[in-house]
């Protein structure tokens, strides 16, 4: 597809966000048609007022008070006009806006793992803050502008044709030249405005990263060196953005200087051929203000090819997005609550970034109500083991059954249904306390129910201690709120979730011995009755788990009970025997 093409598609594409706006749309270009008709009204104006006002001796064609009021009506009327279709265009293109960041974040929560994966964070910020912005000026104002000024263009042409169409045939003879111009600068606006706008994900990035991670940044004397990091992508973006202002800047005084010359050689003809003898004051006064008044339409048309490229830029960026293919659901069979056998046959895994194998042939079954932790040296394939389970990824190779099924087989929704997760970063949401436990499709449940299971989870004690109780703001990922007590809201929202499948990551590695022994307990709660999987390093928090299976370099190295791991004096007692004496 050529470059034209695709454009066109692009920006037609566009425009199909405009339709459901259709009315104030039209409206809006209505009022810029009839705003841009006025323009030759002036020119035309100012024909009877030479040739007859101002010529001693001849009567004027009308009264002076006619002239006075026909030339503030022209202006009243144009103003009021412009500024109908202005507002209205704003409004449009704000919905605009509205419908595509809505569109980008439905298309976003419903990504793939892989898909973050692969982007980071700040680009996609950027995209969905910034980029989005952009478009408006491509969907909207440019519209604006090459409707009006196209209309006021053929309107001036008209009436220069009327005067004199030999002159006015020498001044479109500019005309191939300045579309030359404006095509060759097209490509390189485009290009720049693609660079400008990656380059400004990564200067989110590096804002992101710092703000999330200021601690690190002050106890290690990390400023310098993300001034640096800063410095270094400002610096790009600002020369991605000048980049764009050289073929910006130099079309509209190009085209003016094309322009010029046409103006000169009319003159020129004008006053050798003793135009002004063949025609009246007032006929080559019209011509010349119609010249004239034609340049600041040409200027702005012309000037509107860089906003346009930057649209379109920034319109291949948020429909990248939008077109990004959601997590695959092939799935077809619908599991309503789970006995919460757990088999994991032959399963294999590899990531995209790497060419070793995380996982590779691993078999295991964990029986309903069981409890097994998975223990190993870091890089064992303990966490990529947990994240196929809920469909975060794939495996590769072998399968994961839940109850007898593939869970392959099973739709997204009821598998996730019936599965829990708390992990050592826990996330949480600038909300209430109440809004993080009840979260998501439980956010219908009674105040009963998120108490008993805040309760449940040793959680309302310090709920009872805070200003609005279930209704106080945590801040941003709970900051106002200590590690255990962060940790204690996500065991009371999977309590709440009250789901069969239950996986632990690393719950209570991060925590000090008081908060670990409160985490502790209402974990116990939470394990009651549930298959549970469980990933911890202190090796100590495991130990009555009904089965602990050793990880190694992705493949099983070991399984069996605290007590018969220790007696095999394999890798779990070598990793225990080298944790009990860090501990003593």
């Amino acid at each position: 597809m050529s470059t034209a093409n695709a454009s066109r598609e692009l920006y037609l594409r566009l425009l199909s966000y405009v339709r459901p706006h259709a009315r104030a749309f039209g409206a809006a270009i209505l009022s810029m048609i009839a705003a841009a008709a006025t323009e030759p009204l002036f020119p035309a104006l100012m024909k009877p007022l030479l040739d007859g006002g101002f010529v001693r001796g001849q009567a004027p064609a009308l009264p002076a008070h006619w002239f006075a009021a026909a030339l503030v009506a022209i202006f009243l009327a144009r103003g009021l006009l412009s500024f109908v279709s202005s507002y209205l265009l704003a409004w449009v293109g704000n919905r605009v806006i509205l419908d595509l960041r809505a569109a980008m974040f439905e298309r976003l929560v419903r990504l793939p793992t892989r898909f973050f994966d692969d982007h980071s964070s700040g680009v996609l910020l950027s995209r969905i803050a910034y980029d989005v912005g952009g478009v408006t000026s491509a969907a909207t104002s440019v519209l604006t502008v090459v409707v009006k000024d196209s209309i006021a263009v053929i309107g001036l042409l008209g009436w220069l044709f009327y005067l004199n169409w030999k002159l006015t045939l020498i001044a479109l003879a500019v005309g191939p030249a300045i579309a030359l111009v404006v095509r060759l600068f097209s490509r390189r606006l485009r290009r720049m405005a693609r660079e400008a706008q990656h380059a400004m994900g990564e200067l989110v990035q590096v804002l992101q990263e710092t703000i999330e991670c200021q601690r690190v940044v002050k106890i290690f004397g990390g400023q310098d060196y993300e001034a640096r990091r800063f410095a270094r992508a400002n610096q790009t973006l600002r020369g991605y953005n000048m980049r764009q202002t050289i073929p910006a800047a130099a079309t509209v005084p190009m085209t003016q200087i094309l322009a010029s010359f046409a103006l000169a050689i009319i003159i020129y003809i004008a006053l050798e051929d003793s135009l002004a003898s063949r025609a009246t004051v007032g006929e080559f006064a019209s011509f010349i203000t119609a010249m004239l008044m034609l340049l600041a339409p040409l200027k702005r048309l012309t000037d509107v090819n860089a906003p346009l490229q930057r649209g379109l830029a920034a319109a291949e960026s948020v429909f990248g997005l939008i077109d990004a293919p959601i997590e695959e659901d092939r799935g077809t069979l619908r599991l309503e609550r789970a006995r919460g056998e757990v088999r994991y046959e032959d399963v294999s895994f590899t990531y995209a970034t790497r060419s070793e194998a995380a996982l590779s042939g691993v078999s295991f079954a964990v029986r309903p109500g069981e409890t097994v932790a998975l223990v190993g040296p870091s890089g064992g394939g303990k966490t990529t083991l947990v994240n196929l389970l809920p469909r975060f990824y794939s495996p590769a190779g072998g399968r994961i059954l839940l109850d007898g099924q593939d869970i392959q087989d099973l739709t997204l929704e009821s598998l996730r249904g019936n599965i829990a997760l708390v992990s050592q970063e826990v996330v949480l949401f600038n909300d209430s306390i109440r809004a993080n436990i009840a979260y998501g499709r439980m956010s219908g449940v009674s105040e009963a129910e998120v108490i008993a299971a805040a309760e449940a989870a040793h959680a309302m004690e310090f709920i009872g201690a805070t200003p609005e109780g279930l209704g106080t703001l945590i801040g941003e990922n709970g900051l106002r709120l200590s590690g255990g007590q962060r940790q204690r809201l996500a065991i009371a929202r999977a309590l709440l979730k009250n789901a069969p499948v239950l996986i632990l990551d690393e719950a209570t590695s991060a925590l000090d011995s008081e908060s670990e022994r409160a985490v502790q307990a209402a974990l116990e709660v939470l394990m009651r009755g549930r298959t549970t999987i469980v990933i911890a390093h202190r090796l100590s928090t495991i130990e009555r788990a009904d089965r602990i299976v050793v990880l190694e370099r992705g493949g099983i190295a070991e399984s069996g009970t605290h007590a018969e791991l220790l007696a095999r004096e394999g890798l779990y007692a070598k990793l225990y025997r080298i944790q009990f004496a860090s501990q003593a």
